[in-house]
C-alpha cells in the first residue's frame, strides 16, 4: 500500500486597524505570517472547555454532503487508539484513495488529517514534522510571506481581530508616557505595529519614544526579521516616531527571558504582547512563564490565542483528535469561504495547518520534537493568568474599533464578550456563532 501526502468607521477607529488601500510605505512595513511553499499551486462562546455548540466529530462546518471525511477520520482515530491493525490498514487505504489537498473541503481535511493519522500509526510523527518544518523554512521568503499575510488580512479578520484589540489596550495603558517599551512575543512578523506607530504619531501630546523588542522563537520567522526591522524603522521615520527595534532570537524557551536581556529600563513604561505565543510553551511550564511576565512589571499584558483545547485531552487520543478535527474544520471552512478556490495563499495556510495537525496528533512532546501546539481555551488561560494578573476589560472605544473592523469583511463574523460570572475575561471572535479567537488584556 502506498500513501501519498503531496498530491492531489470613525477617524479614531481608522488609526487602530489598517485600511485595505494602504500607502506603499505602510504596506511595506506590515509583517507576515509563515507559509509553507509557493511552488504548488451559539450566540456566545462556551464557558466550559469540555463542550462546544458543534459536535466535535460532525464536521458540519465544512462544505456540504454527508461529511464522509470526518466519519472516516474519526473511525480511523478510534482504530489507532484500539490498536486494531487490520482496521487501521483498511481505513488508511480508503482515506488515501479519497483525499486530495486540491479537492473540496472534505478532501482537504481527509488529506491533512490522513498524514497525521499515518504518522501516529507508524510512530513517524517527529520525523515527519521536522521534515515539513525544514521544507517550509527553506521555501520561506520575505516577499512570499508579505503577500500571504496581506491577502489573509484582506479577506479575514482572523489575525487583525487580535491586533486591533491589543493595540487599543496598549495605547490606553501607555497613554501619556514618554518612553514606551513593547515586548512582542508573537512570531507574527510585527503585523500589528504599523497602525500603532501611526496612532502614536497622531497623539495630541508630544510623540513618545518607542522601543520594540521582538522575541523570536520560531525558526521560520528568524530568516526575515532583518528586513522586517529595516522596514519598521523606515516607517517609524516616515511617521516621525522616535523608534528603536531589537530582536531576541536563539532562545530554546520563553522562560529564558530576563529583564536584563530584554533591556528593560526603569524609566520605561512596559507593555507585553503575546499573540499565539503561550500555546507554544510546554504545559507544565506555563505558570512559571506567566510569573516571569509579571516580574517585568508591565503596565499591560495582551494575550491572543485561538479558541481550542488540545491540552486537557492530550492523554486521550480520540478526544484530542475530535477537538482538533472540530477546530480545523471551522478553520478550513473559513478559508474556503474567504478565498477563491484557486487561491495559492489559501493552499499555503492549509499546509501550515497540516504541520500543526501532525504536531498535535502524532508527536510525543516528552521526547522533544519542536514547538508545543497545546492550545487552551480562553477560560483555561483566564484561570492561569489570574494567578499573577488582574483582567483589564476592553474599553467601549476599543470594542467599537473591533466591531468596525469586522464590518469590513463578509458576513459571519462577530465579537462576543466573555461571561464574567464564569471567571472568563476578554473578547471572542466568532465565525458563524463559533468562537475561534480569544483576546484579553491584563495588569499586575
Amino acid at each position: 500500500m502506498r500513501f501519498e501526502f503531496s498530491r492531489g468607521s470613525s477617524q479614531r477607529g481608522d488609526r487602530f486597524f489598517p485600511s485595505h488601500q494602504q500607502s506603499n510605505d505602510q504596506v511595506a512595513a506590515i509583517d507576515m505570517q509563515s507559509n509553507s511553499s509557493t511552488t504548488n499551486n451559539k450566540n456566545q462562546p462556551q464557558t466550559s472547555h469540555t463542550s462546544t455548540s458543534r459536535s466535535s466529530d460532525s464536521g458540519e462546518a465544512c462544505g456540504g454532503g454527508n461529511k464522509w471525511a470526518s466519519k472516516l477520520l474519526s473511525e480511523c482515530a478510534r482504530a489507532i487508539s484500539e490498536k486494531d491493525s487490520s482496521k487501521i490498514h483498511h481505513l488508511l487505504w480508503m482515506l488515501n484513495e479519497l483525499a486530495s489537498p486540491y479537492g473540496d473541503c472534505d478532501q482537504k481535511l481527509a488529506s491533512y488529517f490522513l498524514q497525521a493519522l499515518f504518522c501516529k500509526a507508524t510512530d513517524s510523527g517527529q520525523r515527519c514534522f521536522k521534515t515539513l518544518a525544514t521544507v517550509a523554512e527553506k521555501s520561506h521568503s520575505f516577499d512570499s510571506a508579505r503577500k500571504l499575510i496581506l491577502k489573509f488580512q484582506e479577506v479575514s479578520p482572523w489575525t487583525t481581530f487580535g491586533h486591533v484589540a491589543s493595540n487599543g489596550a496598549i495605547l490606553e495603558a501607555l497613554d501619556g508616557e514618554s518612553k514606551l517599551h513593547i515586548i512582542d512575543i508573537s512570531n507574527t512578523f510585527c503585523t500589528q505595529w504599523p497602525t500603532l506607530l501611526e496612532a502614536l504619531a497622531t497623539r495630541n501630546d508630544e510623540t513618545p519614544r518607542l522601543k520594540l523588542t521582538v522575541v523570536v522563537t520560531a525558526g521560520i520567522v528568524k530568516s526575515v526579521m532583518k528586513e522586517i526591522g529595516q522596514r519598521m524603522e523606515k516607517f517609524a521615520r516616515l511617521m516621525g516616531v522616535p523608534f528603536e527595534f531589537n530582536v531576541i532570537s536563539g532562545l530554546n524557551h520563553i522562560g529564558e527571558l530576563t529583564k536584563e536581556g530584554l533591556g528593560v529600563r526603569e524609566d520605561e513604561a512596559v507593555a507585553i504582547n503575546c499573540v499565539g505565543a503561550l500555546r507554544r510553551v510546554e504545559l507544565d511550564e506555563r505558570n512559571s512563564v506567566i510569573q516571569l511576565l509579571r516580574s517585568l512589571s508591565p503596565r499591560v499584558v495582551t494575550i491572543v490565542e485561538e479558541e481550542a483545547d488540545f491540552s486537557s485531552s492530550r492523554y486521550d487520543f480520540v478526544r484530542c483528535f475530535e477537538e482538533c478535527l472540530r477546530f480545523y474544520t471551522l478553520y478550513f471552512e473559513m478559508l474556503e469561504e474567504s478565498f477563491v478556490p484557486t487561491s495559492n495563499e489559501r493552499l499555503m495556510l492549509e499546509r501550515e495547518s497540516s504541520r500543526n495537525i501532525v504536531r498535535v496528533l502524532a508527536c510525543d512532546e516528552e521526547n522533544g520534537g519542536g514547538e508545543c501546539e497545546r492550545r487552551e481555551r480562553g477560560i483555561q488561560w483566564s484561570g492561569r493568568l489570574r494567578e499573577a494578573f488582574s483582567p483589564v476589560g476592553f474599553s467601549d472605544d476599543v470594542v467599537d474599533d473591533v466591531r468596525a473592523l469586522l464590518k469590513r469583511y463578509k458576513s459571519g463574523w462577530a465579537l462576543v464578550l466573555a461571561q464574567g460570572d464564569n471567571h472568563e475575561s476578554g473578547i471572542y471572535l466568532t465565525w458563524k456563532d463559533e468562537p475561534v479567537v480569544w483576546a484579553s488584556a491584563w495588569k499586575p
